[in-house]
């Protein structure tokens, strides 16, 4: 039997163990770079902590992750970066920055087609590439495709942003995807004899354009209508226009997605794994899509009310793989017929 002196150190020593051990917990962390906004990555989080007691630290910015990430090299902190559209996950794996996560819990809360092939990136959420038309000015079906903004009827009645942005971009590659090089040329070409101003502002100053007779057609993003909606100040702007899906009868419509990697430098890797599946699992899921209009990535999650008011639509199954391998093509179409000159 032990003395009661080795009885007291024994039970000091499992006394300082477990402080050792709730202290090392307690400092649990994982660190995230994002494009995403803090509004709505810090709610996201701090369920995460709440459930975990893994702190998340973030650092946001509009621009640059990329090349931060390729300066630091393997001494980065960061173990995830969070982008808002596929052509920044296909730019970081092309820079050789996103590691491989092999996942029950992703591959079964993530479509193949929302997913990289390598498991190098996973989607988050999903958001339609729509069409709005002026309710007063554009007669129902005359728009139901995005081959309809081609027609001569549009001209001079079309707002878009500039064609090298992401979205625009990463539209286009899909076309080339579809129906080949030369079809996709010919549809922005199309689209930019019909344009009503020079591509200007974001998909927000497109609806607005809309409601001031500007033009009459535009293309966005479907949570930027959620958000119009939503706003008190800009929902009458948001009510002037119809929404259409596009292409229900072929295709379907375009999705993009936000979404994320694990760095290849990654200091926490279990902790970002975990962080990771919780951003795609029910609760998680329905706060990205309750807060910014997204529709979830996991099919098993439904969408807002207010999205889910849209009714259901056909969507584009096409693998984002694909769109990101042409994406540099999309982009040199933008400068071949001068989009946005």
């Amino acid at each position: 039997m032990k003395s009661p002196l080795l009885r007291t150190l024994a039970a000091v020593s499992t006394v300082f163990s477990l402080s050792v051990a709730g202290q090392a917990a307690a400092a649990e962390e994982v660190n995230v770079y994002s494009y995403r906004q803090p509004f709505l990555t810090d709610p996201v989080f701090d369920e995460f902590t709440r459930e975990t007691g893994i702190k998340v630290n973030t650092v946001f910015a509009k621009e640059g992750l990329i090349e931060r990430l390729e300066n630091e090299g393997r001494n980065s902190p960061a173990d995830l970066m969070l982008v808002a559209n596929v052509g920044s996950l296909g730019a970081a794996v092309e820079s050789d920055l996103a590691q491989r996560v092999d996942s029950d819990v992703l591959e079964a809360n993530i479509p193949a087609n929302f997913r990289d092939k390598a498991n190098r990136w996973f989607g988050l959420t999903s958001r339609a590439r729509i069409i709005v038309t002026s309710k007063d000015r554009v007669e129902p079906g005359l728009v139901e495709s995005y081959a309809d903004l081609t027609k001569p009827e549009l001209k001079g009645r079309i707002c878009t942003r500039s064609g090298k942005h992401p979205y625009m971009v990463e539209l286009v590659a899909a076309m080339i995807t579809h129906d080949g090089k030369a079809s996709a040329q010919n549809w922005l070409a199309g689209v930019k004899d019909n344009l009503a101003r020079k591509p200007q502002g974001g998909d927000r100053a497109q609806v607005s354009a809309i409601a001031e007779g500007e033009c009459d057609v535009a293309i966005l993003n479907s949570y930027y209508m959620g958000g119009l909606l939503s706003d008190p100040e800009t929902k009458a702007t948001a009510e002037s226009v119809n929404i259409v899906f596009p292409d229900q009868n072929g295709n379907g419509t375009h999705m993009n997605i936000s979404g994320v990697i694990m760095t290849k430098a990654s200091p926490n890797r279990d902790n970002a794994l975990k962080l990771m599946e919780f951003l795609s699992n029910d609760v998680a899921q329905s706060i990205y899509a309750d807060l910014n209009h997204e529709y979830p990535i996991n099919p098993a999650v439904a969408p807002s009310d207010l999205i889910s008011s849209w009714g259901e639509f056909k969507h584009d199954e096409l693998s984002l793989n694909a769109i990101i391998k042409n994406r540099a093509l999309a982009y040199r179409l933008a400068d071949e017929v001068d989009y946005d000159g």
